[in-house]
């Protein structure tokens, strides 16, 4: 534990020192998706749960879970370098492109169930995890209530409860531009494409209100885990990834200069790398 005390302390003087800027616009080449090795609807709980698999099925299995609004073709810079050495499934979040929502609200519980079911639909019972954003804190759920299922995870800009969200994300242009993205994506994808406003609304109150996880539940959490986050966190701050860091046991922390709550866009080898690293470790 000190030596990852003072790994992290070393990390944070040296990201603290770089120069901090980011542009407006997703710096993305728009790759294509490779081939899956599967895809469909899956019967998940009350929902048909869109996924996509790439790769060897006989590699372990990691779950590649994409940020609130988002889909699972978010991850297509990952996707080729993760289906390398791992059986990668993509799916989408309940209400979140292809899949499709019920009336119940939406909540991190409930999405986790739902990882849970589409893992026992395709046969897996224990695999890695790589969450961003929302995807992340369904990690932590999973990772609190079922640490079986879970082998290591990974959480890029995920927070432990609605104080680690920063105050002022409404006014990053940033992120707005990412909502708009998303609406858009949403009505390409969703079965029920005139739905975002309800849909919104619906995550909106989510974020409002969830996650709500004890410092208790933290400490209990026995996964080996990966905070990662960017120094340009245009929704969580530092200072909530250097807390839960601090208070989940067996973890990790380290923290990308120049981006924000986007690496997977903006700074795509550094990520990929980062995570490929540390899960084969």
């Amino acid at each position: 534990m000190l030596r990852l005390a003072f790994q992290r302390a070393v990390l944070f003087v040296f990201v603290m020192v770089m120069l901090l800027a980011v542009g407006v616009t997703f710096a993305q080449d728009d790759p294509a998706l490779p081939a899956a090795t599967e895809s469909g609807m899956a019967p998940v709980n009350d929902i048909e749960m869109y996924y996509a698999t790439y790769g060897d099925p006989a590699n372990p299995a990691v779950f590649l879970l994409h940020g609130g609004l988002g889909n699972a073709d978010y991850f297509v810079n990952q996707i080729p370098a993760f289906m390398e050495d791992y059986y990668v499934v993509t799916p989408d979040s309940r209400g979140h492109g292809r899949s499709t929502m019920s009336e119940q609200q939406i909540g991190y519980a409930l999405m986790a169930s739902d990882v849970l079911a589409l893992a026992d639909y395709l046969g897996i019972e224990s695999f890695y995890l790589v969450g961003w954003s929302d995807g992340g804190i369904i990690g932590l759920d999973i990772a609190i209530h079922n640490p079986d299922r879970l082998i290591k995870l990974v959480a890029y800009g995920a927070n432990y409860n609605p104080s680690g969200v920063r105050a002022d994300v409404g006014e990053s242009e940033r992120f707005n531009a990412y909502i708009e993205m998303a609406a858009g994506d949403y009505v390409l994808l969703s079965p029920t494409p005139d739905g975002f406003d309800a849909f919104l609304a619906n995550i909106g109150n989510m974020w409002a209100t969830e996650p709500n996880y004890s410092v208790e539940q933290m400490n209990s959490i026995t996964t080996p885990t990966l905070f990662i986050d960017g120094m340009q966190e245009e929704a969580i701050y530092i200072e909530h990834d250097l807390e839960m860091a601090t208070l989940v046991p067996d973890s990790d922390l380290y923290l990308m200069g120049s981006v924000g709550h986007f690496a997977m866009w903006e700074a795509t080898e550094e990520f990929n790398r980062v995570i490929l690293d540390w899960l084969a470790n």
